[in-house]
C-alpha cells in the first residue's frame, strides 16, 4: 500500500513538472540573426526603431528579447534596454522586476526552459504603471515599445 501511494505521488509530481513547459515555443519574435545592439557611453543600448506592433513587450507571446551572455550578467541586457527608455513625453522612468512567468523551451540553458521577466515601469503623473515582458534567453530585434520614448 505504501509503495503504491509513493508511486502515485511520484507520477503526479513528474506529470506536474513536465507539463509546465511545452515542447513548442509560443514566442513569436525570436530571431537569432538579430544584431547585438551597440552601447552608449552610459552603458545603455542604442535604440533607433520604434515598434508599430502594440503587442511588442506588452504581451507574453511578443516579449522584448534582450539575450544575455552568461549567468553572471543575466539581467544586464534587460537593464541596458530599460535604461534607454523614457515615458511618453520623455519622463524619467523607474522600473522594478515584479515576477517571472510563462515558461518556454530554450536550448540556451541546461534545464531546457526559460522564463520571461515582467518589469513594472513608472513615471511621474502616470495613471497606471505599465508592465513589459522581457526575455533574457533569446535574441530578437529591439524596438522602443509603443507608448514609450527614448531617454534624452
Amino acid at each position: 500500500m505504501k509503495n503504491t501511494v509513493k508511486l502515485i505521488l511520484l507520477f503526479i509530481m513528474i506529470s506536474v513538472l513536465t507539463s509546465c513547459v511545452s515542447t513548442l515555443s509560443t514566442l513569436r519574435n525570436v530571431d537569432d540573426s538579430a544584431p547585438i545592439p551597440t552601447l552608449t557611453k552610459d552603458n545603455t543600448f542604442v535604440l533607433t526603431n520604434f515598434s508599430k506592433d502594440k503587442k511588442y513587450g506588452y504581451d507574453a507571446h511578443y516579449p522584448i528579447n534582450v539575450f544575455y551572455i552568461n549567468t553572471k550578467d543575466e539581467n544586464l541586457n534587460a537593464h541596458r534596454f530599460l535604461n534607454a527608455l523614457a515615458g511618453p513625453k520623455g519622463e524619467k522612468i523607474t522600473y522594478t522586476k515584479i515576477e517571472s512567468c510563462c515558461p518556454f523551451p530554450t536550448k540556451r540553458v541546461e534545464i531546457g526552459a526559460g522564463f520571461l521577466d515582467i518589469y513594472e515601469l513608472k513615471w511621474d503623473e502616470q495613471d497606471k504603471p505599465i508592465k513589459l515582458y522581457l526575455n533574457i534567453y533569446e535574441r530578437g530585434y529591439l524596438f522602443v515599445p509603443a507608448g514609450l520614448t527614448l531617454k534624452k
